[in-house]
């Protein structure tokens, strides 16, 4: 069995000093204080409060994704996935982790498996040009549009634009090409497809799209592109026992929370995230929406304003060490960083001979690039641990659906501890709404004619500041 594991040395003391490090007293002081919130957070998924951590042990769910998968056997060559934030990110981290890099052009790495496009956004020109492309394909093309209310602008007017072009070129026909994952009862989304005959899937009632990864939002796209979604499940399941524990230093969600909720508070608000990998890079969009739209908030619990939230940023290795890594070590130490490294790749290639004339290329000559890969990693952990930066690792034994699925539920239960650490509520964000309400006004919507006129004075161009 293939793991994931938490290499936390190189946030202590000893490693980066008293200043910038997290001494065994005040790691035994944030045990103490973390392990009554393990407790809560059990309670919390007793009484029903936290339902993301019951998606792996859901059966219902990836037997009617199967059966959904199964049925497009031989009538799909493109799956595209209409939805935003939550509805999306997820999908195309878990395409990005565990299909090959070169999926969609290369018909013998999809095994027969559909094309996957995910559209997240409203870019005209993006749209356009995918719609000039599947015009002649809605007949071997399914659309899964995803969204529990079925109101979201973006999604919706996506989702309006294949509507009306299904309809064009396939007539009575169009219907048979969409499957809508939404609410099971109620919302604009499920009257359209209750009236419209779509096939349809479920968004969990009480999980919020940040946290739906492992349900049908995000495993009707895994499973129908060839990935095995019983293994993503198994290792939600897996990493579940590991963070019920209330055994702080047995418990990796326990100590990723910890760790940084004490740097935010010691002056670090920054978290980044840097995968060694390129498989795992997309994991790092997923997380920092899980991170950004859960730990941002300007009330604690009880009502007070706290204006809390560490800035979660993506860096890729090694890519970045060539954009980023000046400011890492040089700017302000005010960052908290993540490596995500791999143990042994599911494939390597060997780096060629030098040139004649370049001798002194020889010392790449004969090696795995997995090594060189590896090498570069610990080479920048070491330039940043040189000037007091605090890093921790995620070690992949191997990238596979296991493992994503316990990366994924890891960061799930990091993020509640870490919510009960700043006292406030994960689950919920607030702030979203209202530029989702001001661009119903903006597009005229009904009921919102007073909002549209407080916008005015923003969205008309002060012709005094164009320069």
């Amino acid at each position: 069995m293939s793991n994931i594991s938490l290499y936390y040395k190189n946030v202590t003391a000893d490693v980066v000093g008293a200043e910038h490090g997290i001494s065994p007293k005040q790691f035994d002081e944030l045990a103490e204080q973390t392990k009554p919130l393990i407790e809560q957070l059990n309670d919390q998924r007793k009484a029903g409060q936290t339902m993301y951590r019951e998606l792996p042990y859901n059966e219902d769910y990836p037997a009617q994704v199967k059966a959904v998968a199964d049925s497009l056997k031989g009538d799909c060559e493109n799956f595209v996935v209409l939805g935003i934030g939550g509805s999306a990110l997820g999908n195309i981290a878990v395409q990005t982790a565990l299909n090959p890099y070169m999926y969609n052009m290369d018909e013998n790495q999809r095994n027969g498996c559909p094309r996957l496009f995910v559209f997240d956004n409203v870019d005209p020109v993006q749209i356009a040009s995918f719609v000039d492309w599947v015009g002649d394909k809605l007949d071997k093309t399914i659309f899964n549009v995803i969204s529990k209310s079925g109101r979201t602008a973006e999604t919706a007017s996506v989702y309006l634009v294949i509507k009306k072009l299904l309809e064009d070129k396939l007539g009575d026909k169009a219907s048979q090409r969409i499957i809508a994952t939404t609410d099971a009862k109620e919302g604009t989304l499920r009257k359209i497809a209750d009236e419209s005959g779509y096939r349809t899937l479920v968004v969990p009632d009480g999980v919020g799209g940040r946290w739906s990864v492992l349900s049908p939002v995000g495993l009707l796209s895994a499973a129908v592109c060839g990935i095995d979604i019983d293994g993503l499940l198994e290792g939600g399941r897996q990493m579940d026992k590991r963070v019920t524990t209330t055994d702080f230093y047995n418990n990796p969600a326990a100590i990723n929370a910890a760790v940084n909720w004490n740097f935010y508070n010691a002056g670090k608000p920054i978290s980044v995230m840097m995968p060694y990998c390129y498989a795992l890079k997309d994991l790092s969009d997923w997380y920092r929406q899980l991170w950004a739209e859960s730990l941002g908030k300007t009330k604690d619990l009880s009502g007070n304003d706290v204006f809390v939230g560490p800035t979660p940023v993506k860096a890729l290795g090694t890519t970045d060490q060539h954009s980023q890594v000046q400011l890492y070590r040089e700017g302000p130490n005010d960052k908290l960083f993540t490596f995500l490294q791999v143990k042994e790749f599911a494939r390597d290639v060997v780096i060629g001979p030098e040139p004649a004339c370049a001798p002194e290329l020889g010392y790449l000559a004969g090696s795995k690039m997995s090594k060189l890969l590896n090498a570069e990693k610990v080479a920048t952990e070491y330039a940043l641990l040189k000037d007091q930066r605090p890093c921790m690792t995620v070690l992949f034994d191997k990238v596979n659906a296991q493992t994503i699925g316990q990366f994924i539920y890891l960061f799930e239960v990091t993020t509640s501890i870490t919510g009960l650490l700043f006292d406030i509520n994960v689950y919920d964000q607030p702030a979203v709404e209202l530029g989702k309400e001001a661009t119903f006004a903006l597009m005229d919507r009904p009921g919102f004619e007073e909002m549209a006129e407080k916008i005015t004075p923003v969205a008309k161009l002060d012709d005094k500041y164009i320069v």
